[in-house]
């Protein structure tokens, strides 16, 4: 960050956006290179700080008169966005700003957010700090853990577990780790970094669990994602997959499978929670949730029912082109993602995708899971029985067309109201029934244009079978355990 600014500075940009979450940090960066070039360097807080005007006003008014268009004098404002509300201080900064480039003095705006107002938007380079790397990280470990025995050999999987976090956040989590266990652990760091995620964003953490044994069928796609995660290509890199599939058949099983069968965390996106409602929220939230899953790789990102959260992108939604920016956003991080970021992306309608994420380079492959085949639905039989208490002798009602989900659902009606399996069906209503003609026009859609998930290879269907067995079955090895949606 200091190198970059240190750039902008000795090309005369007067005002400088430093968008991060630490300002500390910032400053420190800042201090350090004003003293080692020899600039004048003059912070300013909302309490004045120790000899500095608490006012905004009266230190912007300040800024002019402390250059000598020669030796570049610095100005940095710890989060100001409070105050740029105003118009006094809107036209003293823009004075500043017009002075700066002769004067060589320069603004520096140190806040969380992007976001400016419409007077000074084009008048600030910005410069996004991104989170600390694994390297920052270590440094931030030995600092805390400073006796013998506190830092564990390798570091390796204690860094991962910060990776994403601040260097404050990161500094508690190691605190709390050798109070707990003596010695850096990542237990401790994956707990608080969930807890803090889930707090109300739009990423959660979720790893650990089952991984591929506990799904039934899916061969072809279990096999290519495993590979093209762990062949280890010096030259390319795996970027995810796309899953279009009726609702219950397993493809959200599969994404939050997939990283606890490759040992990587595994972030869910909820797309819907980026929206917000003021202006340039919603690319802020974008923003920051993407640099957040970017600063855990490696790592796996699963995006539920895509199609849902971009279905405004059309063209007909009212949300001021709010959709489409975030579509674009989200278009061209797929295409230009960094290494280490493997994205697993379920759909249900293909009517509501948008055709500019299908096309090839967002995604290594395309992939459609039909309705699971008898076979697979005799394991998941075996699970669900187990898991709610239902007989092993119990008979099963007829599940042709049925999904995971609807087993599952069957046997839990059957322990919760008391009754048999053949009764508690009477309240299961098959995908395969209750949206035929959409599941029908999604098998044709995929035919031809989508791999097929089970057998491989592009994927055929043998046409609209109602009630009749779906085509995919599977074999199982000895008792095994079956994905239950």
């Amino acid at each position: 960050m200091a190198a970059k600014l240190a750039e902008l500075i000795a090309a005369a940009f007067p005002g400088v956006l430093a968008v991060s979450p630490e300002p500390e940090e910032v400053l420190r960066d800042l201090t350090g290179l004003c003293r080692e070039r020899g600039w004048n360097f003059a912070p300013w807080t909302a309490d004045g700080g120790e000899d500095g005007p608490a006012d905004p006003l009266a230190a912007m008014k300040a800024l002019p008169q402390s250059g000598d268009g020669e030796t570049p004098s610095l100005l940095a404002m710890v989060h100001p966005q409070r105050y740029l509300n105003s118009p006094e201080l809107l036209a003293a900064m823009r004075s500043a700003l017009a002075a700066g480039k002769t004067r060589r003095t320069h603004l520096i705006l140190i806040q969380p957010t992007g976001e400016l107002p419409p007077e000074l938007s084009r008048d600030f380079a910005v410069l996004d700090c991104p989170l600390p790397s694994r390297e920052e990280l270590e440094a931030v470990a030995r600092g805390v853990a400073t006796e013998e025995g506190e830092l564990p050999d390798p570091l390796t999987p204690v860094l991962d577990a910060a990776a994403g976090l601040t260097r404050s956040e990161a500094e508690n989590a190691f605190a709390l780790s050798l109070v707990r266990h003596g010695r850096l652990d990542p237990d401790p760091l994956w707990e608080l970094k969930a807890k803090q995620l889930a707090a109300g964003g739009p990423l959660s953490l979720s790893r650990g669990g089952p991984g591929f044994d506990a799904l039934g069928g899916m061969e072809a796609l279990k096999t290519f994602c495993r590979t093209a995660l762990t062949n280890g290509s010096p030259r390319a890199e795996a970027k995810g997959v796309l899953l279009l599939g009726p609702g219950g058949v397993g493809k959200s099983s599969f994404a939050k499978a997939l990283g606890a069968e490759v040992g990587r965390p595994t972030l869910t996106l909820d797309v819907g929670a980026l929206m917000a409602g003021l202006v340039g929220a919603t690319e802020e939230n974008t923003r920051r949730a993407l640099a957040t899953v970017e600063a855990m790789a490696p790592c796996a990102l699963f995006v539920d029912e895509v199609e849902r959260a971009l279905a405004g992108t059309s063209g007909g939604a009212q949300d001021s082109g709010v959709s489409s920016r975030l579509l674009g956003t989200m278009l061209s991080w797929l295409a230009d993602r960094p290494a280490g970021v493997f994205v697993v992306c379920t759909a249900n309608d293909t009517s509501k995708l948008p055709p500019e994420l299908t096309r090839s380079g967002r995604f290594d492959a395309t992939f459609f899971l039909d309705l699971p085949g008898e076979e697979q639905r005799r394991g998941i039989w075996e699970t669900c029985r187990e898991r709610y208490g239902v007989a092993a002798g119990e008979s099963t009602p007829p599940d042709a067309g049925w999904t995971g989900a609807e087993i599952e659902s069957c046997c839990r009606l059957s322990a919760l109201l008391g009754v048999s399996l053949a009764e508690a069906a009477t309240h299961v209503v098959p995908v395969s029934v209750s949206a035929a003609e959409p599941l029908a026009k999604l098998r044709r859609w995929a035919s031809g244009r989508c791999l097929d998930a089970e057998a491989g290879g592009v994927f055929r269907p043998a046409g609209d079978r109602g009630d009749e067995a779906p085509r995919r079955r599977t074999s199982r090895p000895g008792k095994q355990n079956f994905s239950l949606n």
